[in-house]
């Protein structure tokens, strides 16, 4: 069955869904990042439909809802007499996974002892069931997916670096639906008819649809569209309908458009004339904190390429930032570094986002 994919004409997915295909036809691992909610296990089915391992089954195993002390038998499988309680012989995910792709999703869950066993799986394309004294051979295609920063992880000692490497051969970053409004209407008209839904959903209460920001991404757009499907009785669905919250919502694309937050909206940031960066701190409630934050934490940004004149390097260092996490970020939103910014002449500091 083909995955639900549903997105605008000019969308950012239209590139993520292009890449998805390519890299289907390797055998590599591929990580997938975003957000909860933001469609990771839609794009993991996508790699696999279009994959050399279509035949086989799809597997996906979530690594936080498994308790840590079943996380190898379930993965791995059982022997019989393996331990109390093991009257037959079981399979695991893995091997369910033979032919196949094995998803296993918000694998910054996975514990420590669990990462080392599941790194020599992926090294030596074998593992060993719990209580079994000979190895099995493990044919099956890895598609991995967080909701986390692996490499802030890597660097607190939560997740070890050599399986990060391993995992991060295709790597693919999903935008927030925030950061994608224009998809937005395309999804509500796509799970709405998915509901067989024929009223009509007035054009002003589709704008402010549009504008929310969508904390909880396409999950809940999904089911919002459902909540409002069962609770209104009305013959067109108004502005009046939708939840307060949605209805009160400031726009994050309006937010993200004007210059760096003023004192009404909590802080301002400033040029000093020595050409450091100083903020001024003011409380101010209620605010939109993902979009106030990401709106501070461009402004940043722009102030270091500024100073920096372009250079990704320079600018990385003084935001103490590693010049590829930097170049990632611009990469992610889609943007070139500040109006103004003299573009970087070294090879060297050029080819992150050459690539």
């Amino acid at each position: 069955m083909q995955p639900e994919l549903v997105y605008a004409k000019g969308s950012p997915l239209e590139e993520l869904e292009a890449q998805c295909r390519t890299i289907a036809h390797s055998d590599s691992t591929v990580l997938i990042m975003g957000d909860t909610g933001t469609g990771k296990e839609v794009f993991a089915r996508l790699v696999h439909t279009a994959s050399n391992f279509a035949a086989g089954p799809f597997v996906p195993v979530n690594c936080g809802a498994i308790p840590a002390e079943l996380l190898e038998s379930e993965l791995f499988g059982v022997e019989k007499g393996a331990f109390t309680g093991a009257h037959a012989t079981r399979k695991g995910r893995v091997a369910h996974a033979d032919g196949g792709t094995l998803f296993l999703d918000e694998i910054g869950e996975l514990p420590l002892q669990m990462q080392v066993k599941l790194l020599r799986v992926l090294q030596e394309k074998t593992y060993e069931p719990v209580g079994a004294t000979t190895s099995v051979r493990a044919t099956f295609r890895l598609v991995a997916a967080t909701n986390r920063d692996l490499s802030t992880e890597v660097e607190a000692g939560r997740f070890r670096r050599d399986l990060f490497y391993r995992l991060h051969v295709c790597p693919m970053q999903l935008p927030a639906l925030r950061d994608r409004p224009g998809d937005v209407e395309q999804l509500i008209q796509h799970y709405w008819q998915a509901r067989n839904e024929q009223r009509e959903i007035a054009p002003e209460a589709m704008k402010v649809l549009s504008r929310y920001a969508w904390p909880g991404n396409v999950r809940e757009l999904q089911n919002l569209v459902e909540r409002i499907s069962v609770c209104v009785t009305a013959t067109r669905i108004e502005v009046t309908h939708l939840p307060e919250h949605v209805r009160g919502q400031p726009s994050t694309a309006a937010k993200l458009s004007q210059p760096p937050p003023s004192r009404e909206s909590g802080m301002r940031l400033v040029q000093p004339e020595d050409g450091g960066i100083l903020s001024t701190p003011e409380l101010s409630l209620p605010i939109d904190l993902p979009a106030y934050l990401r709106a501070l934490e461009e402004s940043y940004v722009d102030a270091a390429l500024a100073r920096a004149q372009g250079s990704r390097k320079a600018a990385a260092e003084l935001l103490g930032l590693q010049r590829t996490t930097l170049v990632e970020k611009l990469r992610r939103w889609g943007r070139e570094p500040a109006k103004g910014a003299r573009e970087p002449t070294p090879a060297s500091d050029t080819e992150g986002l050459a690539r």
